[in-house]
């Protein structure tokens, strides 16, 4: 379904002819397809799903920011704004990120619900994040967060 949205958005720009609109969405159908044919060069006949899809625009989206703030070092305002312009788009087929309080909530009611009590459940925690919030928070941040959870229970179940 995703995919299918941006192939459909690529016709729309082609018709509007937005040339960064049209580089950026080629270049999300490009890392799709390097996706699909790991995938098939591993053995499985499946193409990415929706999940994976959303993987790989997050990874493109932190990609540009690094770019982005290393151009702003560097004082090219111009390579910034494109590289800025193009993670809006990409963002654009993402869901809405949630804020840090309501990720900070997410993963205190993981850690409560897979009965986390140490740091050895952290896999176990991230997994179910993974699952239950794709593309919707920054997992990096995120399991910062559950270590702390973590850490904090155990702490307080060793006193």
């Amino acid at each position: 379904m995703l995919r299918q949205e941006i192939n459909n958005a690529l016709t729309g720009a082609m018709r509007e002819q937005d040339r960064r609109r049209m580089a950026t969405l080629r270049l999300i159908n490009a890392a799709i397809k390097d996706r699909d044919i790991a995938v098939r060069s591993a053995g499985k006949d499946d193409v990415v799903g929706d999940n994976e899809i959303r993987t790989i625009l997050q990874k493109m989206i932190k990609q540009r920011e690094e770019s982005a703030k290393i151009y702003e070092e560097a004082g090219r305002l111009d390579l910034v704004e494109q590289e800025s312009q193009e993670a809006e788009i990409i963002r654009s087929f993402l869901p809405r990120q949630m804020s840090e309080d309501e990720m900070r909530n997410a993963c205190a009611n993981i850690v409560g619900e897979m009965d986390g009590s140490s740091v050895r459940d952290m896999g176990k925690c991230m997994n179910a994040l993974k699952e239950r919030y794709p593309g919707q928070m920054d997992f990096g941040r995120a399991s910062g967060v559950v270590k702390d959870i973590l850490c904090g229970k155990s702490s307080a179940q060793a006193s």
